[in-house]
């Protein structure tokens, strides 16, 4: 791979991919990436909804207290309102914990490797779009430079 003087490295052109071995390699790390992301996702919706949870279960205590029914009020507010998800921690640490123990460490690591194709963060899909698409088929472009019209516009599939 060429690095210029400057220490960048120069766009990834056709005459410059990497082998296709190092192009699923990062492919399959950023197949592996996506799951991580999409973890993460998955957490931040249990944080939301746990904490929907709680504003509900505030609210239902309140309730519980105007219907006469203080005792199980009570008890929810002293054994369930604000308590711990896990050991210790609210679902925020949760978060946090795995953002800063598994989730940035990959992410680091996914840099690295993307500098193995450098200017294509996808380059396992882009060399899929280059074998599959059909040349010269509208819904087929290379790329949005390529669409026609000034702004790129794809033609419009529906009928008024």
């Amino acid at each position: 791979m060429t690095v210029c003087v400057s220490g960048t490295r120069p766009p990834m052109t056709h005459t410059s991919r990497p082998d296709t071995a190092t192009v699923r390699a990062v492919g399959k790390l950023t197949e592996a990436w996506e799951a991580v992301e999409e973890a993460r996702g998955h957490l931040y919706a249990f944080h939301r909804l746990t904490g929907t949870a709680d504003f509900a279960l505030e609210e239902a205590i309140g309730m519980l207290h105007d219907a006469g029914h203080h005792e199980l009020a009570a008890r929810l507010d002293r054994e369930l309102l604000g308590r711990n998800v896990l050991p210790g921690r609210w679902t925020y640490q949760v978060v946090e914990d795995y953002e800063d123990t598994y989730y940035g460490v990959f992410h680091r690591f996914v840099d690295q490797a993307r500098a193995l194709t450098p200017g294509q963060r996808h380059a396992y899909e882009a060399e899929l779009k280059r074998t599959r698409r059909t040349r010269g088929e509208p819904g087929h472009e290379p790329d949005p430079d390529t669409l026609p019209g000034p702004n790129g516009p794809m033609p419009s599939t529906t009928t008024p």
